[in-house]
């Protein structure tokens, strides 16, 4: 082998570096420009396409401590990019159901044990931290309505039992084009808080 294809070869793998490298530095700087929003809830209003705050790359915090407890939670986090269906809020009496910060947590109702976020633009990761009396499963949807991913929580994990699994236990799922997600503990009921999504 010669000296100039040594050469070339050092410069390749060099160049390969610098490449990898370049593509770390990208990673890094998107994430770190992403905008945090911390949303809170506004009154019900019809709002167009041209009120939606949120712009990529973005995660988004949602507050629930405005909403009143046993509020009907739909259209309040609309201007955010999110909506709920099936969903009320509460301020759990039952210590089995501890929020995990401030006092007020999302709850399934008036169907019980589900619970849907819809987002009017894709999202990449969607997480909240759940409290459940059964096996809950949070499933991600694309905008055709097709499966992406799933994944769940084995067990209730209810504060008091001897779950091996804690309360308010983080379960996020990452998927491209999320437009959907569903919780579901069968026959049982479950509680959500710290909700956040990732554009």
């Amino acid at each position: 082998m010669t000296s100039n294809s040594l050469m070339v070869k050092e410069f390749d793998i060099e160049q390969n570096q610098l490449e990898i490298s370049a593509a770390i530095e990208l990673l890094i700087d998107e994430k770190t420009d992403a905008k945090i929003y911390m949303a809170t809830a506004q009154p019900h209003q019809e709002i167009s396409t041209l009120d939606y705050i949120v712009t990529k790359p973005a995660q988004v915090y949602l507050n629930f401590e405005d909403l009143m407890c046993f509020e009907v939670v739909d259209r309040q986090f609309q201007k955010w990019g999110v909506t709920f269906n099936n969903c009320i809020a509460i301020r759990p009496s039952n210590p089995a159901y501890p929020a995990n910060s401030g006092n007020t947590v999302l709850m399934g109702a008036p169907k019980s044990g589900w619970l849907e976020a819809v987002f009017y633009h894709p999202v990449k990761t969607v997480s909240a931290v759940i409290t459940t009396s059964q096996k809950l499963v949070l499933a991600a949807y694309n905008q055709d309505n097709q499966l992406l991913k799933e994944v769940e929580i084995s067990e209730p994990n209810l504060a008091g039992s001897d779950s091996s699994i804690p309360p308010n236990e983080l379960l996020t799922v990452t998927a491209a084009d999320i437009y959907r997600v569903t919780y579901c503990a069968f026959d049982g009921q479950f509680t959500l808080d710290d909700f956040k999504f990732q554009l």
